[in-house]
């Protein structure tokens, strides 16, 4: 029988796999030998059991370190088979032992928060740019944390006794600003760099393989793949996944399993798809940055579908002239967005610390989907609007 429907998910672990080949696998190790292709979805909320006894002792173990209960599940908050999937796929891909879903990004962030701060590590040292949110949780305490920003170079300075995180993002929202997470590892000591890694993704850049020992997503993002899903998720060593399930028990920031369910099927596509939105986005890159309408492009070394530009007019014109671009929030989907960070994902950072970060006001972040290329670069070129005319004298002059 399934064991998404008798019991928790049951990880069968193989010799390691190429990238691409734990993407379609990772997760799904035990379908064949059930009979079944397609995960199966397990709705559950609570799940019978006449062993009342077994069920207390499952419980304590789990409050003792937050393990994933041996037998079958208890209780829709502290887990689900369909989940665990995805979990497990994740953590394959990121090269960890573990991994813990969460409602959403905000949430996975908050139950890292949360967990540090439990054991008196209060102190976190960040270095901008972050997405403008969790730039905020930060900075407005909402958590009783503290933080200090610093550049990369400051890192090991800014270190104190009761520092329980460094938190970076690379390449960084909205700039792209790339940094040396090996580097930056060995700077934090012994205290926990958590990376997020939402833009590159494990197909582009494994932090835990360079030293951190956190790696957050946005799993809306890239992971779903398709603007339908809303998910976070930490890939992590099991002690400190022990400690984000006790919270996220605790709090409730649970995932829905067809949540689940969407992003284990948005694993299996996420390398073509970011290989495939990556080549567009280099080839859109390098037109822009040739284009006289454009003043700046950051596009980062390892790739990636993701580029911020500057342009010399106005970006507001620009983002209401789109047609096949959306312009919307968010990013990572299969279609092509845009959006101006210092009006909607960044807006909630204060002014003089945004622009500080690099976040202009001409800055414009651009997602790009799986459409043609020349499609895309059409629809910028008449958003941009006219090209500057070059007075037929000045023209001569140069010839």
């Amino acid at each position: 029988m399934d064991a998404a429907t008798t019991g928790a998910y049951d990880d069968v672990r193989p010799a390691p796999r190429a990238l691409a080949t734990e993407a379609v696998h990772a997760g799904r190790d035990d379908l064949a030998r059930q009979g079944l292709h397609a995960p199966p979805i397990d709705l559950s909320t609570t799940y019978p059991s006449y062993d009342s006894r077994g069920e207390a002792a499952r419980i304590d173990a789990f409050a003792t370190d937050g393990a994933d209960p041996a037998g079958p599940p208890v209780y829709g908050r502290l887990g689900n088979p369909t989940v665990a999937r995805f979990e497990t796929a994740l953590a394959r891909l990121e090269g960890t032992e573990s991994a813990v879903a969460f409602a959403s990004g905000m949430a996975a962030l908050s139950a890292v928060l949360l967990a540090r701060s439990a054991t008196g590590l209060r102190h976190v040292v960040a270095v901008r740019p972050l997405y403008g949110c969790s730039d905020h949780l930060l900075t407005a305490g909402l958590l009783g944390t503290e933080v200090t920003w610093t550049d990369p170079a400051g890192i090991t300075d800014a270190l104190r006794p009761d520092t329980g995180l460094v938190m970076v993002e690379s390449p960084a929202n909205p700039t792209l600003a790339e940094l040396d997470l090996r580097a930056i590892a060995h700077a934090c000591g012994s205290v926990p760099l958590l990376v997020d890694n939402t833009f590159a993704t494990p197909v582009l850049q494994r932090p835990a393989e360079q030293g951190a020992r956190l790696v957050l997503h946005s799993a809306t993002k890239y992971l779903g793949g398709h603007g339908d899903v809303l998910a976070g998720v930490v890939a992590c060593d099991e002690e400190l996944a022990g400690r984000l399930r006790q919270i996220r028990f605790a709090t409730g920031g649970v995932l829905h399993p067809l949540a689940g369910y969407l992003l284990l099927r948005g694993l299996s596509t996420l390398p073509v798809r970011v290989r495939a939105a990556s080549a567009s986005a280099a080839e859109l890159a390098r037109r822009l940055a040739s284009d006289p309408r454009v003043s700046k492009v950051h596009y980062p070394r390892i790739g990636g579908a993701m580029i911020a530009f500057e342009v010399k007019g106005d970006p507001h014109e620009l983002i209401s002239r789109v047609r096949l671009v959306t312009p919307a929030v968010s990013l990572g989907s299969v279609d092509t967005l845009i959006q101006h960070p210092a009006s909607i994902s960044h807006r909630i950072v204060d002014a003089d610390d945004r622009r500080g970060a690099g976040v202009s006001d001409k800055l414009l972040r651009l997602s790009v989907g799986l459409e043609d290329v020349d499609d895309l670069w059409a629809d910028l070129d008449q958003a941009l609007g006219e090209r500057a005319r070059v007075p037929v004298g000045a023209a001569q002059a140069r010839g």
